[in-house]
């Protein structure tokens, strides 16, 4: 009789055949995730955009009735240093008068600053109001003219098409003076 072309089991019923197949299809897996890792590495924030994660900005040179706007993750971030008259304006508005109520205590850890995202919440657009001259809308706080929103010394939307007020970052006070964005 002429000799099978497969070779003998082991004892335990395995061949040579079936190892090695097992053995090909392990370093197959392990060269795919090799290959692929590069990839899905990639697609993690840069080291850039993690610095931008937070910003610490120093409120010393702020002077009462200024504003300055710094960036954070790309967006301009509006700080107002308000005068006990903006404070006072803003805590006079009935809530229901409100497109969107907020007290004012809900958007200003610290009365007297006030730090928002300056993007508008209709379309997108950075409201003027930042600057000595620039307009600053029928309520004294921000004006968008694109398409007229008029925006509250507490950056709560008052007039106009936006829907809801400029959106609050999460921030902390480090120091008296220094305040972490992020």
């Amino acid at each position: 009789m002429a000799e099978s072309a497969n070779p003998a089991p082991s004892r335990d019923g395995e061949t040579r055949r079936d190892f090695l197949i097992l053995a090909a299809g392990g370093l197959g897996a392990i060269g795919t995730a090799v290959a692929v890792w590069p990839l899905i590495d990639s697609m993690n924030p840069s080291a850039d955009v993690l610095a931008l994660a937070s910003t610490e900005v120093d409120l010393t040179p702020v002077e009462e009735g200024m504003a300055i706007t710094v960036m954070w993750r790309g967006n301009p971030v509006f700080i107002r240093h308000r005068t006990p008259a903006d404070i006072e304006a803003a805590r006079a508005v009935p809530l229901e008068e409100l497109p969107d109520p907020e007290p004012d205590e809900a958007r200003a850890k610290k009365p007297e600053w006030l730090i928002m995202i300056g993007v508008c919440t209709h379309l997108g657009c950075v409201p003027k109001g930042q600057k000595p001259g620039d307009p600053k809308g029928d309520y004294n706080g921000w004006f968008c003219p694109c398409h007229g929103s008029h925006y509250d010394t507490a950056g709560r939307i008052r007039k106009g098409p936006a829907p809801k007020n400029l959106v609050i970052p999460p921030y902390e006070y480090l120091t008296e003076t220094l305040v972490r964005i992020g």
